[in-house]
Parts: structure tokens; C-alpha cells; sequence
């Protein structure tokens, strides 16, 4: 008989996941609310990859990257839906003068906040289709 009921050698008592969807999903949302694209795209990142790395520890699923491909797949078609939306018709030198201002105005905010959703969700698509190509199916050759 055990002193520790109910405590196993081999089982983890916390998981480090938590943590990091919190601390992605604080600095994207001061990345985004305050336009530091790097902040927001990296961010979204660490939140999208956690929340696919609890997926898995939970047993939901074998591997994570078919949850970090459509968590990506969300914020691109996220971000588009913002760019679209401030920009009308989208060309690319409309996309421009929104980005950079034009005849001395400020660049469009909004614009430049949805793209760095976009990107972080095309990041993380196409880091998920990577991973998943690069990772070998057979379980016997790691």
C-alpha cells in the first residue's frame, strides 16, 4: 500500500499547454488591438499550436497537424473577411494604397490588422501541411 493515494510514478500531474494559450492569446490580442504585426501573427501561432497540442494530449486526435491546419484555415478566412470588407474590391493596388496610405494619409489600420490574421492563419496552414508531409506514417521508423 501507497503513503500518495492516487498518484502513479508515470502519470503528469500538469500539462504546459494552458500557459501557452494564454500567453498567445494575450499577445495576439495586444498585437492585433495595437497593430505590432509581429506580435499578433506570433501570437496567433502559439495559441493555434497549443490549442492543437491539447487536442492531442487529450486523445482527441493521433496528431495534431489536421487541428493546427483548420485553426489556420479559421483566421485566414478571418483575416480575409476583414481585408475584404475595408477594402471593397480587392486589387492589389488598392491593397497597396490601404497598406502604405496614400497622398500622405495614414495607412488603413483595420486593413493592416486583418492581414496579419490572415497571415498568421496561412503560417499555420501551411506549417500543419509541412509537418504532416514531413512527418514519417510509419510508426516504427522514429
Amino acid at each position: 500500500m501507497s503513503d500518495e493515494a492516487g498518484v502513479d510514478e508515470g502519470y503528469r500531474l500538469s500539462s504546459p499547454w494552458p500557459l501557452f494559450v494564454a500567453v498567445g492569446l494575450a499577445a495576439s490580442e495586444v498585437g492585433v488591438v495595437i497593430g505590432i504585426i509581429p506580435l499578433a501573427v506570433g501570437g496567433l501561432l502559439v495559441f493555434a499550436w497549443s490549442v492543437a497540442g491539447i487536442v492531442q494530449e487529450a486523445g482527441y486526435v493521433e496528431r495534431p497537424w489536421g487541428v493546427l491546419g483548420a485553426l489556420g484555415l479559421v483566421l485566414a478566412v478571418l483575416g480575409a473577411v476583414v481585408v475584404v470588407g475595408q477594402a471593397g474590391t480587392l486589387t492589389l493596388d488598392g491593397l497597396v494604397t490601404l497598406l502604405t496610405g496614400a497622398l500622405g494619409e495614414e495607412p488603413n489600420g483595420i486593413v493592416v490588422r486583418g492581414l496579419s490574421v490572415f497571415a498568421a492563419g496561412a503560417i499555420a496552414f501551411a506549417a500543419s501541411r509541412a509537418a504532416a508531409f514531413a512527418e514519417p506514417t510509419d510508426p516504427t521508423a522514429a
